[in-house]
């Protein structure tokens, strides 16, 4: 009986001390976890470079002088399957004034992705970001999300959720660089 209270106690102090051993890892894990910058209106648009669907490469910082309309979105998002026709006919208004869409899928395969942006007529540059560094960088959490981002490569809107054509015809003559 005394043998059995001994292993009991040795039991229970084993448990408390991986208990124990578990709080402290995660008190010190969240204190020096790095924290991912949250973006806002005002900061400088983090430079990436990013393939699109004809393998040529797209990097933000080359865009200076123009704006920039940055959305990430995916095939399974229904407000992204409503809004990228809109942005495909405000796009082809804007893009000879100096405003430029970024389409940012977050890590799909390149054929859902094609498929994706043939029905719905996808006609300014598809990127693909395979590694969601891009989003990372972004803070991008809901799907659709888009940024403003003006001729000087700051951001001027972040909007979350689903754009109508108005919308977007608007955001698109904010960020004109003329």
């Amino acid at each position: 009986m005394k043998n059995n209270k001994k292993q009991r106690l040795i039991t229970r102090i084993l448990v408390l001390l991986v208990l124990a051993i578990a709080i402290v890892f995660t008190i010190y894990n969240s204190l020096t976890k790095e924290k991912q910058k949250v973006l806002k209106v005002g900061d400088e648009a983090p430079d990436f470079m990013l393939v699109d669907l004809n393998g040529e490469n797209h990097q933000l910082s080359n865009y200076k002088g123009q704006g920039v309309f940055l959305n990430f979105w995916g095939t399974w998002c229904a407000p992204c399957k409503k809004e990228m026709p809109a942005m495909g006919r405000q796009y082809e208004v804007y893009k000879n004034q100096g405003v430029q869409v970024l389409a940012v899928n977050i890590a799909e395969s390149d054929l859902k992705v094609q498929t994706f942006a043939d029905q719905y007529g996808m006609v300014f540059p598809t990127l693909i970001d395979k590694t969601k560094s891009v989003m990372q960088a972004y803070n991008v959490k809901p799907l659709p999300t888009t940024f403003l981002i003006d001729p000087n490569g700051e951001i001027i809107k972040i909007i979350t959720g689903e754009m109508s054509e108005k919308d977007i015809q608007g955001y698109m003559e904010s960020i004109k660089p003329w």
